[in-house]
């Protein structure tokens, strides 16, 4: 499945070039799949990303508002946006500065239902 994922990740890099990079992650922090650059630490980036999501999903519940979709973070430099693929996985995606939000998180939606798929196959 790894492979598979993989393959998705190098599909939403291509079609999408604004985006940097990207990983698939569990609620655990285990990285899925990635496509990350070599100056980044996958595991770090993972672990990082499973404390985000626990504290995105109490504020969430704690609001009301439901299981967590979406965190979006803008940075000086570009943008980081976390979508949830299901209630077990995560797609976490940097974009570059100049990406337009909309587009991007269209292309994300996309990339989520198929991943989806993936997962659960």
């Amino acid at each position: 499945m790894n492979s598979l994922l993989n393959e998705r990740l190098k599909v939403l890099h291509s079609s999408t070039p604004e985006i940097a990079a990207s990983i698939i992650v569990n609620n655990y922090g285990d990285t899925l799949a990635s496509a990350l650059p070599s100056s980044v630490k996958e595991s770090r980036v993972s672990e990082m990303t499973a404390v985000m999501l626990a504290l995105g999903e109490r504020i969430s519940n704690e609001m009301d508002r439901g299981g967590l979709e979406q965190v979006y973070i803008k940075g000086k430099i570009g943008h980081v946006v976390l979508m949830s693929i299901n209630e077990k996985a995560f797609l976490v995606t940097i974009a570059r500065e100049n990406a337009t939000i909309g587009m991007l998180v269209l292309e994300l939606n996309r990339t989520v239902r198929d991943l989806e798929k993936l997962i659960l196959s």
